[in-house]
């Protein structure tokens, strides 16, 4: 648990998200032919007030010829943890998961439409600041399993241009492509989690917007999402 005092809190500057149904995290590659699709159609889902996206560049298929300009390993190890905690070995692109619990193919809208549509997040997560400090709230609900707390950086919107590969010759617009991922701590079921932090630490160039998480594990492996908000300066 963090304990903060003497915080006073005012509105977030910039555009927050709080209390969606679904965090959509989208595993894509500029490499992948398939994948713009799935690009276009996350941007929609973003637009929801219901939903929060991200999407994962991953660099298995920078062999092809085109390097993914937010291509990770680190994003690559996180879809492969996914598949470890489902007992599988298969992963791919376009693979969206949702809150934690289920893959869907990120292009095919019906899928995900019903996805989103069964989903749902219990625990509510709020994001105020006060000058050039974050400040997250996460209140306690008895019965739920203790969660880690994590912050997702991104980039809202950026366009690239793919010269090489299976992509080549076309302009990708791309939203909320995530940039770093780091653990907080961890949320107790009973008093909950309170922590602030320095605006100027929490988005540092090129990212321009967050993510809080409050997500379980099993075993070291990812387990299902509880709660998020996220905000855009």
């Amino acid at each position: 648990m963090f304990c903060l005092a003497g915080l006073s809190a005012s509105a977030l500057a910039g555009e927050v998200k709080a209390n969606p149904k679904a965090v959509l995290e989208l595993f894509t590659s500029q490499g992948c032919s398939s994948c713009p699709p799935a690009d276009a159609l996350l941007r929609t889902m973003q637009g929801r007030a219901d939903v929060i996206a991200l999407a994962y560049h991953v660099d298995y298929w920078d062999y092809i010829g085109w390097a993914d300009t937010f291509g990770a390993k680190a994003n690559t190890d996180r879809q492969r943890q996914y598949a470890s905690a489902w007992n599988t070995s298969n992963i791919y692109t376009p693979e969206l998961v949702i809150n934690g619990m289920k893959d869907v193919v990120g292009s095919r809208k019906s899928e995900v439409d019903g996805a989103i549509g069964a989903a749902s997040l219990s625990i509510p997560v709020t994001l105020t600041t006060d000058s050039d400090m974050l400040e997250v709230s996460i209140d306690g609900k008895a019965g739920e399993p203790q969660s880690g707390v994590w912050l997702v950086t991104f980039i809202d919107k950026v366009d690239v241009e793919v010269q090489r590969g299976e992509n080549a010759g076309k302009k990708i617009a791309y939203t909320q492509v995530v940039t770093g991922r780091h653990i907080l701590g961890m949320w107790d079921p009973v008093n909950g989690a309170h922590l602030k932090l320095p605006l100027d630490q929490v988005l540092t160039d090129p990212s321009n917007g967050a993510v809080i998480l409050v997500q379980g594990e099993k075993n070291g492996l990812p387990g299902p999402i509880v709660g998020a908000a996220s905000f855009v300066r």
